[in-house]
């Protein structure tokens, strides 16, 4: 099969940036379940699922839901135009929480009346005077006209027998703008969803997904949310899952159905077979990177988000397309790296100017000074060099956090590690080891000294110094092979 990389082929090879704009046919045919989706996919009641933009806790809801309904458990979506008007402008906490139990059961009733084939006022109606969600769904049932065993639908039958209904809530960060009014809102919100599963303990499982920026103020502004701290799931991925849901897209788009088992147990080596027909086998350019086997440099670039490597791969195979390609070459990644690592800097600018809405002006002062550059520095630093760099840019203006507070160097430091601007970094016999954030949160303890350096990530670079290519690649430095 020969590709031109067309726009349409592209999106079946490799499939959507944001999962709600994929078909759920596809989604479902080349989604990698992470290990991550166990956790969430418990029977637990509560999951609050946290994680940045871009690294699939859509998907991973969409993929959930499908399940469910397919074994006929009563499952309903919320999303935010659902809940916009709950709780808003309450001041008092209490009132609050109060506020979204009612809502959220009126706005479940809807949803779940629509599944289940009822009428939409009874259910809501019934809901209300019950003493719980479920026992007034299942008043509603029975008082429906379509009895549940002559329904077409056997979502009912299964829940009168269960008595257990899934809520699923996404997006909630849409329009989020970190103000005191919508951390507010968000912990009377979690503080609801928490009550309402003790008192309907069994029946009711909430699943709520956050933006890692939104948790953080979250947690950090409510005492009360110390509570939901254990049902807490990180959404996060190894650089293997990561490969692995690059090949199983592959193969799905030339027809082969890979298993998980088999995708989770093939070596990188075996993995990295299935590129081979959609792009080199080697990256032939230069540096520390040169010859390597293209999908180390792939794992590289990206900040262990799926939306990342479909956002790179994309930009690549447009390349390919214009130069006539019919494979993607390391000539048309090269071109698209100051693109791709300009669109990393404005995501991450978007994402999390809520916080601190000066982050632009830290982000593009993190960029190599000439007599860094001249020492052939400035993306890797210790502790001490990174204070004294963010000394160095506070010197030009002061950072003030939205809550108002401003910020100190430790802080500073501990927010770019945090949106994975940095990534702690140590040297091993072996090779250069990463952490990120989400695998190891308390790496830049106030007390703890954990022994890693600090370095921007390669994302960034192209866009931080976009008139030195060349230095970029002679500095750049693959990752040891286990962490890829």
């Amino acid at each position: 099969m020969t590709l031109d990389f067309g726009e349409e082929e592209i999106q079946k090879l490799f499939g959507h940036e944001a999962a709600e704009d994929e078909t759920p046919q596809r989604l479902r045919e080349y989604y990698f379940k992470s290990a991550t989706y166990d956790q969430v996919a418990t029977n637990l009641p509560l999951r609050v699922l946290v994680g940045h933009k871009g690294i699939g806790k859509s998907a991973l809801f969409r993929v959930a839901v499908a399940e469910n309904r397919e074994k006929a458990r009563l499952t309903v979506e919320i999303k935010p135009d659902d809940v916009a008007d709950i709780a808003k402008g309450t001041n008092d906490f209490l009132t609050a929480i109060r506020v979204w139990k009612i809502g959220l059961r009126e706005v479940i009733a809807k949803r779940a009346a629509q599944e289940l084939g009822i009428s939409t006022s009874l259910a809501v109606a019934e809901v209300r005077n019950a003493e719980s969600t479920v026992s007034g769904l299942q008043a509603a049932i029975r008082m429906s006209p379509d009895s549940p065993i002559s329904t077409q639908r056997n979502f009912s039958t299964e829940f009168m027998t269960t008595s257990q209904i899934s809520v699923f809530i996404d997006d909630l960060d849409r329009g989020w703008e970190g103000r005191k009014a919508d951390v507010h809102r968000i912990s009377a919100l979690l503080n609801a969803a928490r009550d309402m599963v003790n008192d309907e303990r069994d029946k009711l499982r909430f699943r709520i997904s956050l933006r890692s920026d939104v948790y953080f103020l979250v947690r950090t502004s409510d005492e009360s949310t110390d509570k939901i701290e254990g049902s807490v799931i990180w959404q996060s991925w190894t650089n293997h899952e990561i490969f692995a849901l690059l090949v199983k897209r592959i193969e799905t788009f030339f027809g082969r159905n890979p298993s998980y088992d088999r995708l989770r147990q093939s070596s990188q080596r075996e993995l990295a077979s299935s590129l081979n027909p959609v792009m080199d086998e080697l990256f032939r350019g230069q540096g520390h990177w040169r010859n390597a086997p293209i999908h180390r440099v792939l794992m590289s670039l990206i900040r262990k988000r799926p939306r990342d490597l479909v956002k790179l791969c994309t930009l690549a195979a447009r390349k390919a397309h214009v130069n006539g390609h019919s494979k993607i070459y390391t000539e048309d990644f090269q071109t698209i790296f100051e693109e791709y690592s300009q669109g990393r800097i404005q995501d991450t600018v978007n994402e999390f100017r809520s916080e601190l809405p000066d982050i632009k002006r830290l982000i593009l002062n993190m960029r190599p000074t000439v007599k860094e550059k001249t020492a052939k520095a400035g993306y890797v630093y210790t502790t001490a060099d990174l204070y004294k760099k963010l000394d160095n840019i506070q010197e030009q203006g002061k950072f003030t956090f939205k809550t108002g507070r401003v910020a100190t160097t430790k802080e500073l430091a501990i927010f770019l590690y945090r949106i994975n601007f940095l990534t702690g970094r140590r040297e091993t016999t072996n090779g250069i080891v990463r952490k990120y954030f989400e695998e190891q949160r308390y790496l830049q303890d106030e007390f703890v000294d954990f022994g890693f350096d600090w370095e921007i990530h390669p994302a960034y670079r192209w866009a931080l110094q976009p008139e030195d290519y060349d230095s970029i690649f002679d500095r750049l430095e693959l990752s040891t092979l286990d962490e890829v």
